[in-house]
């Protein structure tokens, strides 16, 4: 199960435009659940029915196909084959669309279908009962509002934009209809789930909501992470200084790109792999604890094994998908610390960038991290005194990363974005 957001709230509140904003920033599915029952709406206005008369509508669904489609990135809405996305926008549908979803049947024809949608995706849902009936247990739940003369403003001149010939005081007077339409329907009747945050929109820019929600999204995704305690953050400081000097003293070490090296800990720091000493080389500048993923075969000498493992190093099988080794990375990071990484899985003799294994992907997704590249470059032969680079760039977001599911193609696409950004810091060793 991914991120799930819940926005309840009045017509005209803004949820839909906060949801699509969000969803885009966020790489999430929107799900528009108004939609789906303008749609139904619509169906029920082309076939004369009465949308307050259950023993017309219930008949009608049996007829009725519903799905949600994107097309360059836009939503779609596509009834019984038909694309009516434009079509169900009209005062008149949205009338119908209150009408019919206090109808029981019509709410149990959609919640299977938005369920499942949610169970397979991090989305962000918009309705009048989601947090409440449709995602009970939805990570983070919002209630927007705003007051109903400003809600009819934005829908006037949302209208008048798109060339419909409307009046101001009309669409008020839908607005407060439907409001109490909502408010005192039998079944599932707008109100704010006790766990929700309210945001009154009123005064507020589309951009202000969307960056407050986005906050309670991160800290959603955050909760359950730990913070190392400031005197082991403290020891590992001085223990770092100490393994830097000889480092310093054998080579002539250039840092670049340290204005993005994270200050706290929880991220994923991918580098590619040249020498024994890569995972000392990005320590040396970070100052929160890291785990390391270490070839098994090491962990069969005993004193290297130890070694490794005090510096929270764990074996990996790199012949497999050891999802023991993901289990072990994914715990390093709720527990506060970071995860650097190696996404190629082996040295590269030659110096060039390789291909990343699923590893990095799959963390990433999982935890909902950033993950920092990192290159390192020098001359070969490496020797006493010879200069090496490294380079640390701007996080990859976990949305950027688009890791819209767990599927090889979305992962090796991921890992593809990560190994790129670290061979444009490896490109030179100027």
């Amino acid at each position: 199960m991914g991120i799930n957001c819940a926005l309840d709230g009045p017509s005209g509140a803004g949820k839909s435009t906060i949801a699509k904003t969000l969803a885009k920033r966020l790489g999430y599915v929107y799900v528009d659940t108004g939609a789906m029952y303008r749609a139904i709406g619509l169906y029920a206005v082309r076939a004369g029915a009465d949308t307050s008369d259950k023993g017309r509508i219930v008949p009608l669904l049996e007829n009725i196909s519903v799905e949600l489609c994107y097309v360059d990135g836009s939503q779609r809405v596509i009834l019984n084959g038909e694309d009516v996305s434009d079509l169900i926008r009209t005062p008149e549908i949205s009338m119908a669309a209150s009408a019919i979803s206090a109808i029981p049947e019509v709410r149990t024809f959609l919640l299977e279908l938005q369920r499942s949608i949610a169970r397979k995706n991090n989305i962000i849902m918009d309705g009048r009962d989601i947090g409440t009936v449709i995602l009970p247990n939805a990570d983070v739940k919002v209630f927007m509002t705003a007051s109903a003369e400003e809600r009819a403003r934005r829908r006037y001149e949302e209208l008048k934009e798109k060339g419909q010939d409307v009046n101001y005081d009309d669409i008020l007077k839908d607005i407060n209809q439907r409001d109490y339409n909502d408010s005192h329907r039998e079944t599932a009747p707008l109100k704010k789930a006790d766990d929700a945050v309210e945001i009154d929109t009123t005064n507020m820019s589309a951009e202000e909501v969307a960056d407050r929600i986005e906050e309670l999204i991160d800290s959603a995704i955050r909760k359950d992470f730990k913070v190392i305690p400031a005197w082991r953050r403290g020891f590992y400081s001085i223990i770092r200084f100490i393994a830097s000097i000889p480092f310093y003293i054998a080579f002539s070490i250039k840092y670049d790109g340290l204005e993005n090296v994270p200050d706290h800990g929880s991220v994923i720091l991918a580098g590619n792999h040249q020498t024994w000493f890569d995972p000392i080389l990005i320590a040396i500048k970070v100052k929160y604890i890291s785990s390391y993923m270490a070839k098994a075969e090491l962990f069969k000498i005993p004193i290297l094994s130890q070694i490794i493992s005090l510096v929270h190093g764990f074996p990996t099988r790199r012949s497999s998908n050891d999802v023991s080794s993901l289990t072990r990375a994914e715990s390093f990071i709720r527990k506060g610390y970071n995860l650097t990484i190696f996404p190629e899985g082996t040295r590269s003799k030659d110096g060039k960038i390789g291909r990343a294994k699923s590893g990095v992907a799959l963390v990433a997704s999982r935890c909902g991290v950033p993950v920092y590249p990192v290159g390192i470059s020098y001359k070969r032969p490496l020797r006493f005194r010879r200069r090496i680079t490294v380079r640390f760039g701007k996080p990859l977001s976990p949305e950027e990363l688009k890791i819209m599911s767990m599927s090889k193609t979305d992962l090796r696409m991921a890992g593809e974005l990560i190994m790129e950004r670290i061979g444009e810091l490896v490109k030179d060793n100027g």
